[in-house]
């Protein structure tokens, strides 16, 4: 998990947003990777696209997470807080 952006410095910010930056095209490899792997232990040629999707859909997922934890608007507002 990535921390907020409130208290981390521009290197803090540097790093959280580069690995954003790579989060998509690793999990599209991984993905693809894996079904490259069951497509040759199986002797089948399908599997590697399956799992190119779903590795691009938990990209994509997991990018939106990330993003959203940054959306003002999204902070819970404790009323017993002043």
């Amino acid at each position: 998990m990535l921390p907020n952006l409130k208290n981390e410095g521009p290197l803090g910010n540097f790093g959280r947003y580069l690995s954003l930056a790579a989060l998509l095209p690793i999990s599209t490899f991984i993905g693809y990777a894996i079904g490259y792997g069951l497509d040759h232990f199986f002797g089948t040629h399908f599997l590697r696209i399956v799992f190119l999707l779903f590795g691009i859909a938990s990209g994509f997922i997991e990018l939106i997470r990330e993003v959203q934890k940054d959306d003002p608007s999204r902070e819970k507002h404790d009323p017993g807080k002043t």
